[in-house]
């Protein structure tokens, strides 16, 4: 499997600058922030999601994002932090006095490739599902922050499409796997280090 290209700390803090900027864009009525096309780490195709959460309890506020690389990295990432923001339909959307209590988590998503139920690595692995109608995407880092094995992630994905939690044993479901380059703000709004941060449920 071939991983996410991995990015610099500048460019880490770029995108979630960026990240930021395009939520208050967005709940300003602005239009999206503008970004360095000659920068070759923002430039560069890459499938993007944004999560959000509560900086002190750590609870889900939103997550959007694509699972191709269609656009620049930059376009995904704005695409999904405006998204998290306003379009995330198990929550209302942000409010603008909401904003400053939120940090921003970004996950760069590798290419999915389809793969048997019993290569799936929890903790390393994110997994999407495809079966009659529905799909489910969960981030890698879900498994490790819940401690899941295997079989608990394909559970999940399989509730998370909308599916009994064995439906990844049905013969014409398709399961794809992908790796993350993953990282965050800091409690004083810095880039973190790449790694995993706290349950990202998608």
């Amino acid at each position: 499997m071939s991983s996410p290209a991995g990015r610099s700390a500048d460019a880490r803090c770029r995108l979630l600058r960026l990240a930021r900027q395009a939520i208050e864009a967005t709940l300003a009525g602005a239009p999206p922030p503008e970004w360095d096309a000659d920068d070759p780490e923002l430039a560069g195709r890459g499938a993007a999601f944004v999560t959000l959460r509560h900086r002190i309890s750590g609870d889900l506020r939103g997550c959007r994002g694509e699972i191709e690389a269609r656009q620049p990295v930059a376009e995904s990432v704005i695409a999904g932090a405006r998204a998290a923001a306003i379009d995330d339909p198990r929550f209302p959307a942000v409010a603008p006095a909401e904003l400053p209590s939120l940090s921003i988590e970004i996950s760069v998503l590798s290419p999915m490739e389809p793969t048997p139920a019993e290569r799936v690595e929890a903790g390393r692995h994110g997994v999407l599902i495809r079966s009659r109608g529905r799909a489910g995407l969960l981030l890698p880092q879900v498994a490790s922050e819940l401690r899941w094995n295997r079989e608990q992630l394909l559970k999940g994905v399989c509730h998370k499409a909308g599916l009994p939690g064995d439906a990844w044993r049905w013969p014409d479901t398709k399961l794809f796997v992908f790796e993350a380059q993953v990282w965050g703000e800091e409690p004083d709004g810095s880039a973190a280090a790449p790694g995993v941060g706290r349950t990202a449920k998608a």
